[in-house]
């Protein structure tokens, strides 16, 4: 892949002196972004960037692997390089818009002729930066792009008589407002999101926490007991189950 490394390097460091306000809500919980490329250096530079920015970043190094997480985690924004192993990254957008896909994509590519920039805004991209180039650059278009009111992204999730804004971050049940901490409420919101699925313990440390490592899964254990001393105790239908050997899952009913 023609690119510059040592570029990125200059422009991009220190990650301190090009910080962003992205006027988030007064909570611990981050925007999630989905880092495609396929150079390991260059990937791990900028997901290093985005991260000191207090973004939760995932990185897939191949079109197949990217896919994989696009279709089944719901993204803020998506950066997507198209020179990839596995599938390309055109694929990769045309089939995530296809499948309805809102997630906001900025492309990042070496390829820089008119020709390649329409046929991929024609297939959904919402952005294109061409490499080499300013890490600088890349973190204004990544802070406008999550400025945007995410084009049909349910706003209110709701299961059953939970209710979830996501605009305002308020939770109500049966018309009663519950007060949630930070991470309580990204944990709630991911499950709601994903309602009737099962959800493993190191896929929302994953989601919730950013983090990898299994150690932490205990903490989602934690996390659950005290949603539902505020979600569940104080009604009579349960949402939060417990899915033996699997994980959790909201819905009064999930599967086993």
């Amino acid at each position: 892949m023609d690119f510059n490394e040592r570029k990125l390097m200059r422009y991009s460091s220190p990650f301190h002196e090009h910080r962003l306000d992205f006027h988030r809500p007064k909570s611990d919980v981050s925007m999630r972004v989905l880092l495609i490329e396929d150079e390991k250096k260059v990937a791990d530079v900028v997901a290093r960037g985005l991260r000191a920015e207090r973004l939760a970043v995932d990185v897939a190094y191949d079109g197949l692997t990217g896919w994989n997480l696009a279709s089944g985690t719901e993204y803020d924004l998506l950066i997507l390089d198209l020179m990839l192993p596995g599938m390309k990254g055109t694929e990769l957008l045309r089939r995530l818009r296809q499948k309805g896909g809102t997630s906001a994509v900025l492309v990042l590519t070496a390829r820089d002729l008119t020709s390649d920039k329409v046929e991929n805004f024609e297939a959904g991209a919402d952005d294109y930066l061409t490499k080499p180039f300013a890490f600088a650059e890349l973190l204004v278009r990544v802070k406008a792009l999550l400025r945007r009111p995410p084009a049909g992204r349910t706003a209110v999730l709701r299961v059953g008589d939970l209710e979830i804004d996501r605009l305002t971050q308020q939770v109500r049940r049966s018309g009663k407002r519950l007060e949630l901490t930070g991470k309580e409420y990204g944990l709630l919101e991911y499950l709601a999101a994903n309602a009737g699925r099962v959800l493993s313990r190191t896929m929302i440390v994953e989601h919730v926490w950013d983090e990898s490592f299994e150690s932490l899964t205990n903490i989602v254990d934690v996390y659950v007991r005290h949603l539902r001393a505020k979600v569940d105790d104080p009604f009579p239908t349960k949402l939060i189950q417990t899915v033996r050997g699997a994980g959790y899952c909201l819905q009064a009913e999930c599967p086993t």
